[in-house]
């Protein structure tokens, strides 16, 4: 009786742990290479409601003797009859701060980016280096923002008479068609007949590496190209 006893007040000071409860499983975050992904594809969109004058290729890696990494990883790039357009697109949340002069631009005062303008320069760099034998080729840099975005940055970089433009995503499209107008009205003469438009989209298109190991080696040395340079 008195074992009874004694292992029932040990069972009650001393009760068997409670199982942990099981926390239910999170749900999964979208990563932002998907984010990036579904961005490019609303960009698309909108680049296939250009003029049919106007040919364009997106994701493009090609040759670049100048950069550290060999290559130039390019968003998209629209062959017209009368310039260029070179387009690097950017996905941050906050105030974007800088000028065409500063090698940096600060992101909601939380970090650095390198200048956008001047990482596409490189970009428009390496186009040239394949178009050596097309004259009097009139090159246009965009960067394009996502809407969760404010811009304080230099004023010209807005007007349509610059050939250095910062645009929000969504008025990507308005902005092209506006510098072609501005274009169009400044030399009436395009500087490209149709076929000498497909001959170039065709010609860069040629160049664009597809092989995922190339493209995820570019990337890592660009990665330690940046580290390297802070």
């Amino acid at each position: 009786m008195l074992k009874k006893l004694m292992a029932l007040f040990q069972t009650k000071e001393n009760p068997k742990p409670k199982a942990a409860p099981q926390k239910r499983p999170s749900k999964p975050k979208v990563e932002s290479t998907r984010i990036g992904e579904l961005g490019e594809h609303k960009i698309n969109i909108q680049l296939d409601q250009l003029p049919k004058e106007c040919q364009h290729l997106s994701d493009l890696l090609i040759p670049n003797s100048k950069s550290r990494t060999g290559y130039s990883q390019i968003d998209h790039l629209i062959v017209t009859p009368y310039g260029i357009f070179v387009i690097e697109t950017k996905n941050y949340n906050g105030e974007i701060k800088g000028t065409r002069e500063d090698r940096n631009w600060s992101v909601g005062n939380r970090f650095k980016m390198y200048n956008p303008l001047m990482q596409n320069y490189g970009h428009i760099k390496a186009v040239a280096q394949q178009l050596t034998d097309f004259a009097n080729v009139k090159y246009i840099s965009m960067v394009s923002f996502t809407m969760r975005c404010r811009f304080s940055i230099d004023p010209e970089l807005r007007k349509i008479g610059s050939d250095e433009l910062i645009v929000y995503d969504v008025e990507l499209t308005e902005f092209i068609e506006r510098k072609l107008a501005r274009l169009k009205a400044e030399n009436p003469s395009p500087r490209f007949n149709g076929d000498e438009v497909r001959a170039i989209k065709e010609r860069i298109a040629s160049l664009n590496i597809t092989d995922r190991t190339v493209r995820a080696q570019h990337v890592e040395r660009a990665k330690a190209s940046k580290a390297s340079s802070k």
